[in-house]
């Protein structure tokens, strides 16, 4: 294919899978039970962490989080009790646990009271072309106060060459506003042009075959090359094509 051919190809791809459909099989469905702002960007966040491994699975185990939240993941985070965390300590989805979980509420409640919410967090750290600097920044904060070690692992860190698939997902699903009811486009100080796409096993895949990318192994480095060029076919909001990407693979076995 040439360039257009592949532009072509691709944004038609995006329309057939960046619709309100997708929600139905899709972590995604998770924020989109909640209404406040601060809800859906927590139950985001939550669920963005879990999202590896069988999506039902994921579905299913992000469904029992927020009912162990009381369905009111802000209100939880910001006037817990140390007996509230411990109905936490059940939770488990492979290797993050109930441990991992009341950390991280713990966390997020130091982030909305002393860096003024998540949006706020990166927007500091955001810089022109790229959120990647922020994500790390985001890690160092939110494992700035008393903390498990254990815990550090479930968030990625793009300076370490990771690809940060699942924080890069939800990045996507609080900036992106698609206007047809998938991402939510509540963060609006950053812009789509800032985002960078989910890179995992099924989207690394179709670009390759694509013609995408040809580094071998989905690190920091792939997400790299795979940005400059789903930037060369729509710089404002090149992880549309994630959309595609991902469908292609999981939906088409492409």
């Amino acid at each position: 294919m040439t360039k257009n051919e592949l532009k072509d190809f691709l944004d038609a791809k995006v329309i057939e899978y960046n619709n309100p459909k997708f929600i139905e099989s899709d972590p995604i469905q998770i924020p989109h039970t909640f209404t406040l702002k601060e809800d859906i960007e927590i139950s985001g966040f939550l669920t963005a962490t879990i999202s590896w491994g069988n999506r039902k699975s994921i579905i299913k185990n992000a469904t029992h989080m927020m009912a162990l939240l009381d369905q009111a993941p802000y209100d939880f985070v910001m006037n817990h009790s140390e007996k509230d965390l411990e109905t936490l300590k059940s939770f488990v989805h492979r290797t993050f646990n109930g441990d991992d979980l009341a950390q991280f509420i713990v966390s997020l409640k130091h982030i909305y009271t002393q860096h003024n919410g998540l949006e706020a967090l990166f927007t500091t750290h955001a810089v022109t072309d790229s959120l990647q600097p922020a994500i790390h920044q985001f890690k160092q904060v939110f494992f700035e106060n008393e903390h498990l070690q254990r815990t550090q692992k479930h968030i990625s860190d793009p300076n370490k060459n990771s690809a940060a698939k699942r924080i890069n997902m939800y990045l996507r699903w609080m900036v992106r506003n698609d206007n047809t009811g998938v991402d939510f486009g509540i963060w609006d100080k950053l812009s789509p042009s800032q985002l960078s796409c989910p890179l995992d096993v099924h989207s690394g895949n179709v670009a390759r075959k694509l013609g995408l990318l040809s580094r071998k192994q989905n690190d920091g480095k792939a997400l790299t090359e795979l940005d400059g060029a789903l930037r060369k076919l729509d710089k404002k909001d090149p992880v549309k094509y994630d959309f595609a990407l991902f469908g292609l693979g999981v939906f088409e076995g492409f």
